[in-house]
């Protein structure tokens, strides 16, 4: 609504200093008609304005005078654009260009218009050609509509839609409209270059809220969760006070709330707020005359706008989070690019783990157990690798974990099962004239659960015809710790078969010794880590405690009937002190790394080298 100032208006494509189209002059209408027509014009309601070829205003009702809060004969000459403000917006302008040279049948747009009281109005203006537009242009009807009251009740509207009834945050449709457009408008240096500034995210969860609902009552839970809503807000407007930026606070849902912290000033800021959110969760809260407490984890994220998109900053927000909660809860936890990395590979692993037994892609190899006194191979272990298409050769520890978690554990191990069995048998019938060995086999403790382990390990002895007595299973202490029921049961019964059971990693668990008089084992495999300090090669130095340990673990088993493997042993003063403990068989580098089943058959009958 700025004052009166002559000057063209621009034809359809051109830009804002175009020169004014050509209008035709023509007037066919009679006197009286005009007349008419111009008293009905005037008296209109609907504020109208009658604006020629080059948009001047001709003439202008008395509605529109008093919407624009002046004398309508004040109008005429006045360009219509510095009226309703159509020059400010470029395809506006051009569409407004377009109407006044009759090659556009209409323009509609709201524009925010200031009363000279002070007041802001929302306006709908329309613009129509005149004339025919076959009979070439005459100008144009501009019409205008206060919609002031229809925009203020959108924007309640939109306000409840956008903001959480509990605790009147900014819900997760604002929030995402606002991430998204924080990362669509960040500065540019220029075209050329890339995105710069940077954009941080706390990421936050109520630690055990759920138990608040379920024992005081949603109604609680709700007051709760606006007190800690207040608290979030201000902490991120002290934030916000010492540095620049805006902070936008948020609830996701449920128990999950997020600060939104634009333009951050690096890591450092984000988790100082993230620390400054813990503290303030840390007091008390009085809800209803109760002192509730709670605590929160956060999963921080704050990284380069340039190398952000709203769904990445949200996945690794949600990720940090995890192992906040994961890493004990109570506490703030960074986004660690490379932890993720090894998340991701964990996650692909998992997808592709059960197909690839079927495609065939593990694969065993086999470290001897070297008995003590002599050095000769008397068994071997077999160890499953991993050939895996994109990942190459991976080790037990990349993937049995995660087989064990999602129960595919027991398909590769029944593969495991009969492989071994399968070599161990052809190594027998290949070397009649040697001592057959026995073979070693790790089983998980879900296998005892969630699998008929007795039945399998028949059908592969029957089918392998490889004796009980040269099959041992191993498996971990805290996996027989305690046993009973089925696993108990399941361990019986292949001991009665005539099947070893051997006790993996035995001394790194809390060992309740008692048990061990309980179960049917027949082999203690002492944990590696005992072994260890018993090396003085190198300038490393021995624990005597470690070899008092270890003394006093082979007495007691053999007193028990059970044998002991020592695993680790990598020098000869290792191997002799074990002897002289009085260790059956060892397993380590010293005698061999696992290898493929033909270097096993080369040692079988041998003293392997001692290095």
């Amino acid at each position: 609504m700025s004052g009166t100032s002559e000057g063209p208006v621009p034809r359809s494509g051109e830009p804002p200093d175009a020169g004014p189209p050509t209008v035709t002059e023509r007037d066919e209408t009679s006197p009286r008609e005009l007349r008419d027509y111009r008293a009905a014009f005037r008296v209109a309601a609907l504020p109208m304005a009658v604006v020629d070829g080059r948009g001047q205003v001709v003439r202008a009702n008395d509605a529109l005078g008093a919407l624009l809060g002046t004398h309508p004969a004040s109008l005429p000459g006045r360009r219509a654009a510095d009226l309703v403000d159509l020059a400010t917006d470029r395809r506006t302008w051009q569409a407004y260009g377009e109407v006044l040279a009759g090659t556009r049948s209409r323009l509609r747009c709201t524009r925010r218009l200031k009363h000279p009281d002070g007041r802001s109005l929302w306006t709908e203006v329309t613009l129509v050609p005149l004339a025919d537009p076959a009979d070439g242009p005459e100008g144009a009807l501009l019409c205008l509509e206060d919609i002031s009251d229809r925009h203020e009740l959108q924007l309640r509207l939109r306000h409840l839609r956008m903001h959480d009834p509990v605790t009147r945050l900014p819900n997760r449709t604002l929030f995402f409209e606002r991430l998204t457009t924080a990362l669509a408008t960040a500065p540019f240096q220029d075209d050329s270059l890339p995105r710069h500034g940077r954009i941080g995210l706390c990421y936050l969860d109520l630690d055990g809220f759920k138990a608040v609902n379920d024992t005081l009552g949603h109604h609680i839970g709700d007051r709760l969760l606006a007190a800690v809503a207040g608290r979030l807000t201000d902490c991120a407007e002290a934030d916000g006070h010492r540095r620049t930026g805006g902070h936008l606070v948020a609830r996701l849902g449920g128990d999950e709330f997020a600060i939104l912290v634009e333009d951050s000033a690096g890591t450092h800021q984000l988790t100082e707020l993230a620390g400054s959110v813990l503290g303030a969760l840390e007091r008390p809260f009085d809800v209803g005359g109760q002192l509730l407490s709670v605590s929160a984890s956060i999963g921080v994220v704050e990284r380069s706008v340039a190398d952000a998109t709203p769904t990445g900053l949200m996945q690794a927000a949600d990720t940090t989070l995890y192992w906040a909660k994961a890493d004990g809860r109570g506490r703030w936890t960074l986004f660690d690019p490379e932890r993720n990395a090894h998340r991701m590979t964990r996650q692909a692993l998992s997808a592709t783990l059960r197909a690839a037994v079927e495609r065939r892609e593990f694969t065993l190899e086999y470290q001897p157990l070297v008995g003590m006194a002599d050095g000769v191979v008397r068994g071997v272990e077999a160890l499953v690798r991993w050939n895996h298409p994109r990942f190459g050769m991976l080790a037990p520890h990349r993937f049995v974990p995660i087989a064990e978690e999602d129960g595919s554990i027991v398909q590769l191990g029944r593969w495991v099962l009969r492989t071994a069995c399968r070599q161990a048998r052809r190594w027998q019938l290949e070397h009649p004239a040697e001592p057959a060995l026995f073979i070693s086999v790790n089983v998980a403790v879900r296998q005892l659960w969630d699998s008929d382990l007795v039945a399998d390990v028949a059908e592969v002895l029957a089918e392998t015809g490889l004796a009980p007595g040269l099959l041992q299973l191993e498996l971990t202490e805290s996996a027989v710790t305690g046993s009973a029921g089925r696993p108990l049961r399941v361990l019986q019964e292949l001991s009665d078969m005539g099947v070893r059971i051997a006790i993996d990693d035995f001394g790194t668990g809390y060992s309740n010794l008692a048990y061990l008089s309980r179960l049917p084992v027949s082999v203690l495999k002492l944990d590696g880590s005992f072994v260890r300090g018993f090396r003085q090669e190198d300038g490393a130095r021995s624990s005597p405690a470690d070899e008092t340990i270890v003394e006093a673990m082979v007495q007691l088993a053999h007193r028990l009937g059970l044998t002991v493997t020592a695993e680790c042993v990598e020098t000869s003063g290792q191997a002799e002190r074990l002897r002289r403990i009085g260790c059956d068989t060892g397993q380590g580098w010293l005698y061999s790394r696992a290898v493929t089943p033909e270097r096993i058959a080369e040692l079988i009958g041998s003293r392997p080298p001692e290095a």
